[in-house]
């Protein structure tokens, strides 16, 4: 569901004045309270975010707005989002354009609710731009810095200095030469890398937004180049020497780890043999099951008999048995870090919590993922077994209890209790947990619970 606007109103200076009229007190008042201008204020879309980016502007000023509509896309500190309006009206005056940033709880745009009350709102906001600085000033400075690849031919060297302070940048980075092209961030950069044009491009997503698969789709229709293209010395798009800003996500992913720092954390590791799940996953890999699906589900089942490692204390005072088990995975995505829930994962069936987990890893590329599907995480996965990594420590997220690192099955030389030598898939893992509420021998007693499940994991089918 997209994100209602907050907005509070300002009276019209017009209707104020109108003088109330001896024996009908009530109309006068009636008039007072129709007749208003309302700030459209940039909406907090999640509990960590401090500020806002304008993507993209869905309605021009002047348009008329009906109740539940789509305005504006907001990129927060996890995702894009669609942003209904809360009231009627018509888009008087747009205070932040197409690439700005600004604080949650400031006025990004002015909503009149009768026409005659649009160009009281423009005289409104250009009085406020004028006296209060823009939050954007700063910022699209550093991204031109960081993007030097935007087409020269797309400035606009006439604009003045004040304009393009409000604007940010001439062109919006969801623009191509002057068109408005609103797609994903993951698919701009898929399409930096295919060399995909996106003015060609037909969005599938949200009011033709364009995402990641629509511009593979288009790559593939386009013949590849005959002459052979010789590699950068270095990754393409990076200016080696440059000092680029973080993105939304990235600053949020900054703030949350720097926060962890203050939970007196520990670390337990645990070997497992991993033959039977790994020739489990060979025999349901083409029913459309993930290996990251039968971690969760095995995780889920073992947080069921060890519930105080699916708690979590927050305020230093307390701690919480929380009464469902939502497995989080860390995803790494363009521009930063999410971790998608899978919600009820010792309850839903491994062939749904597959189909959901590619669900969520789709939305979370096109940043379109809703607060509920990356926020309401009990315990948290991170596994890059898928790189060949064998072993590694995670930080653990803020609001949790505990995180497991899991490295790659491995075959391994081990020897049995009767002597003899053999080879064994081996994997290893490691929870990082809060010693406030899990103490070690919790963690020992979960990891074996664990290690049973994945090492007879006729369980993870039903």
């Amino acid at each position: 569901m997209a994100n209602v606007l907050q907005t509070s109103f300002l009276p019209s200076t017009s209707s104020l004045r109108r003088p109330s009229i001896s024996g009908s007190k009530g109309k006068s008042q009636f008039l007072q309270v129709k007749a208003k201008i309302r700030e459209i204020f940039m909406p907090a879309l999640s509990s960590t975010m401090t500020e806002g980016k304008i993507v993209s502007w869905m309605k021009s000023e002047g348009d008329k707005l009906s109740k539940g509509e789509s305005v504006v896309v907001v990129e927060s500190d996890k995702a894009d989002m669609d942003v209904e309006s809360f009231h009627e009206g018509f888009l008087a005056a747009i205070m932040v354009e197409e690439g700005g940033v600004a604080p949650v709880g400031s006025a990004i745009a002015l909503l009149a609710e009768t026409e005659d009350e649009i160009a009281e709102a423009k005289a409104k906001s250009q009085s406020s731009s004028s006296s209060t600085p823009q939050v954007v000033e700063e910022k699209p400075k550093q991204i031109e810095e960081a993007a030097p690849d935007v087409p020269a031919a797309a400035a606009a060297p006439s604009v003045p200095i004040a304009k393009a302070v409000t604007l940010g940048s001439a062109v919006h980075p969801a623009s191509e030469g002057g068109k408005r092209i609103v797609a994903s961030p993951y698919a701009k950069k898929l399409a930096k890398e295919l060399k995909v044009d996106l003015g060609t491009v037909v969005g599938s997503g949200p009011l033709g937004r364009i995402v990641a698969k629509d511009v593979e789709a288009a790559a593939v229709a386009v013949p590849v180049a005959a002459s052979p293209v010789k590699p950068d010395p270095v990754a393409p798009g990076i200016e080696l020497g440059t000092v680029v800003p973080f993105t939304t996500m990235q600053g949020a992913v900054s703030r949350n780890m720097v926060e962890s720092l203050s939970v007196p954390t520990f670390r337990v590791g645990y070997t497992i043999t991993a033959n039977a799940l790994d020739a489990l996953y060979k025999k349901i890999k083409s029913k459309g099951v993930t290996m990251t699906a039968l971690l969760a589900k095995a995780t889920a089942l073992a947080l069921v008999q060890h519930p105080v490692v699916n708690s979590c204390c927050r305020d230093g005072n307390s701690f919480t048995y929380n009464s469902s088990i939502n497995i989080a995975v860390a995803v790494a995505i363009d521009g930063g870090l999410i971790t998608p829930v899978l919600q009820d994962a010792d309850k839903v069936d491994i062939y749904r919590l597959s189909r959901k987990w590619k669900e969520l890893v789709d939305k979370a590329r096109a940043k379109q993922l809703q607060p509920h599907e990356y926020n309401t995480g009990t315990f948290t996965l991170s596994n890059l077994g898928m790189f060949g990594v064998d072993r590694f420590d995670a930080i653990l997220p803020p609001g949790t209890g505990a995180i497991m690192a899991v490295g790659a099955s491995q075959p391994t030389v081990v020897a049995s209790k009767d002597g003899r030598i053999g080879m064994k898939n081996q994997m290893q893992v490691n929870v990082t947990a809060d010693h406030r509420v899990i103490y070690g021998a919790d963690l020992a007693a979960f990891l074996q619970t664990l290690a049973k499940i994945v090492e007879d994991p006729k369980d993870l089918t039903f």
